[in-house]
């Protein structure tokens, strides 16, 4: 949940930067308008196209595309937020600056709408990449919290790799494997203490369970102590490669 509103935060964020920044520029003709009016005009069009960004974002990242190719993910989210974006500004514009909305105006409005609707996507995709997050070992007196949810047949057993699976967790550990309900995100935050990292949206590996690195077709792979192989992302790949993981 902590994740979610973080993104959403920032979400917000970038889009009244935007806002402030087109209000102060007077961008696309805009300029004429007083400074106040321009203000409410970028910052409302800004904040609703991020309320809108939020929930396509959320449909095109639920199904993977962005993890698997960015800018296909990226261009599907813009699209899909600067088409009917296109008739709400059109819409708003002509109420505020020139009456009511006459057709023969729509086509001017969907060139400028789709540009700043890339950028702002754009810059959350910048935002939102996250740095490797590694942690560093536990005293002995204090163990992870996480190993707490460790199945019964599983206690005691050395964690190797957590991998998400639909709402599920599976375990790999060097007692064999398990599902537990835990979003990946919550786990992470209680794996504090083992030194690990997330190499894909979908997988947290303990340095210490890694056997072997290979890259292949641009992507790398890391072979854990138990045989199970989990992927490097894009996104991920250039944080591991600076701390010496492959």
């Amino acid at each position: 949940m902590a994740t979610l509103a973080a993104r959403h935060g920032r979400g917000v964020l970038v889009a009244g930067i935007a806002g402030l920044f087109l209000a102060f520029v007077g961008a696309f003709g805009t300029g004429d308008a007083p400074l106040w009016m321009r203000l409410v005009y970028w910052l409302v069009l800004c904040w609703s196209g991020a309320a809108a960004g939020a929930v396509v974002g959320g449909i095109v990242q639920n199904s993977g595309l962005t993890e698997r190719r960015p800018f296909v993910g990226g261009a599907v989210i813009t699209l899909g937020v600067a088409l009917p974006g296109t008739l709400y500004v059109w819409a708003v514009s002509s109420l505020m600056f020139g009456g009511l909305p006459r057709l023969e105006t729509l086509g001017r409005f969907f060139l400028p709408v789709l540009v700043i609707t890339a950028a702002i996507t754009a810059l959350n995709f910048l935002a939102a990449r996250r740095p490797i997050e590694t942690h560093a070992g536990a005293p002995e007196a204090a163990p992870p919290r996480f190993l707490e949810r460790l199945p019964p047949r599983l206690r005691g057993a050395t964690l190797y790799a957590v991998e998400a699976q639909d709402h599920y967790l599976r375990l790999h550990t060097s007692k064999g494997e398990d599902l537990i309900l835990m979003r990946l995100s919550d786990a992470v935050s209680e794996l504090e203490g083992i030194e690990g990292a997330q190499t894909h949206r979908s997988w947290w590996v303990a340095r210490a369970a890694v056997a072997d690195a290979r890259r292949g077709d641009g992507r790398a792979v890391l072979t854990l102590a138990n045989g199970a192989e989990a992927p490097v992302s894009r996104a991920y790949a250039k944080a591991l490669r600076e701390a010496g993981w492959f």
